[in-house]
């Protein structure tokens, strides 16, 4: 407890010498993190009257990486709401003849991202729920095959602009209409998740003494058997952004499409969501969003739009609750861990390679937020420690000496 006082009592010696003033502690942030001037960019705003409280070069459009979530997520929920869930159904399309199905099993997919997925929000196991509700039905033989339906969401599984050496990662998986399991093993992407999960029903077939004869069958009229239900989109949500999961915000992105009428394809959802924000009077120069987890080097963005999106957010009673809190959670652990702004500061962010950015919020003691905060750093020297300790002294000059 004493190295904490003490580690505070030394941070707060050192800002009484920079001084209160916000553009002097910005002016101070540029010079300290060596990043050119023009690959830096820093937005922060007074929730209570929208006065910017500090201001750098937040015209110019940088790449974005992770931060482009909170546009995703808070695109999606605009739409959905908080308490919206995915939906996959599994059908039968034929009779069943005392126990004999004749016909196949049928599964659409919804493009669910959290689909027995390794991560929180969990939900029921859905090859067991399959299991239990072929029982339901009383089949204990499929003289079909078991089909997996992905007409729902269209396109590639992947922008074209990802870099092929992330594709082959976890983090680079694909999305499709059935996800399954995060789409990765290990480190690993799985081009097909469909194969993954037929592989392990078949088994649980077998395993509960249900036989399945895999015939060459034509589709007929469907039966809905079984309907299963996701956690609700709100803690989806979270998840995605605590742990900055891409294939859940690709996810996301798509299912926004579908939403609003398209076919569910990336690209096509890029689009409406840029439409979208245009119409909200958002500042659209130079913005240029691919992708819905940040991934692509092709989106930009500006601290003004970020800005203001996170300012018409913040009246948004889930919004907020989605942004790790710093110095407690997920990729915000260590920002201004025991430091006075330890659990005041919620931010999103986003690293690659060269690149490290924050958005979010600055909160108050009931974690209502009182700023939107922006930093995004292109072109970042060989030193990220440095960027990241010299954007934290900014945080902690303005909002502890204000």
């Amino acid at each position: 407890m004493k190295g904490i006082l003490l580690n505070i009592l030394l941070i707060l010696c050192s800002l009484s010498l920079w001084g209160k003033n916000p553009s002097e502690a910005v002016d101070q942030f540029v010079r300290e993190s060596g990043i050119n001037t023009n690959s830096v960019a820093v937005k922060i705003i007074d929730l209570s009257d929208g006065t910017v409280t500090a201001s750098h070069n937040s015209m110019q459009p940088l790449i974005p990486a992770s931060i482009l979530k909170a546009v995703t997520t808070a695109s999606l929920i605009g739409e959905s709401g908080p308490d919206w869930r995915y939906h996959t159904r599994v059908y039968i399309d034929g009779p069943n003849d005392l126990g004999r199905l004749r016909g196949n099993l049928i599964v659409a997919g919804s493009c669910d991202p959290s689909l027995n997925s390794d991560h929180e929000p969990f939900s029921k196991d859905f090859i067991e729920e399959i299991c239990e509700a072929l029982a339901a039905q009383m089949i204990r033989e499929i003289e079909g095959n078991i089909i997996i339906d992905q007409s729902e969401f269209q396109g590639n599984s992947r922008p074209t602009s990802w870099a092929a050496g992330d594709k082959k990662k976890y983090y680079g998986t694909g999305t499709h209409a059935l996800n399954y399991r995060d789409n990765c093993e290990g480190d690993f992407s799985v081009e097909n998740p469909s194969l993954s999960f037929i592989k392990e029903l078949k088994s649980a077939l077998a395993s509960n003494g249900i036989i399945l004869e895999e015939k060459e069958l034509t589709e007929g009229p469907r039966i809905q058997i079984h309907d299963h239900l996701s956690a609700p989109i709100d803690e989806i949500m979270r998840s995605c952004m605590m742990r900055s999961d891409n294939m859940f915000a690709e996810s996301m992105l798509r299912t926004y499409g579908k939403m609003k009428g398209l076919s569910g394809e990336t690209g096509e959802a890029a689009s409406m969501e840029l439409d979208a924000w245009t119409a909200k009077q958002l500042p659209m120069e130079g913005i240029v969003i691919v992708d819905g987890s940040g991934l692509s080097r092709s989106n930009r963005v500006t601290a003004d739009f970020m800005g203001e999106l996170l300012t018409l957010m913040s009246s948004n009673p889930t919004y907020a609750s989605f942004f790790p809190l710093a110095g407690q959670e997920g990729t915000l652990r260590k920002f201004l861990a025991e430091t006075p702004l330890d659990s005041y500061i919620a931010m999103k962010t986003g690293s690659m390679n060269g690149i490290q950015c924050y958005a979010g919020y600055k909160l108050d003691d009931e974690y209502v937020p009182t700023h939107a905060v922006v930093i995004i750093m292109n072109d970042i020297p060989n030193n990220r420690d440095r960027v990241k300790k010299a954007a934290e002294k900014m945080l902690l000059s303005i909002f502890i000496n204000e």
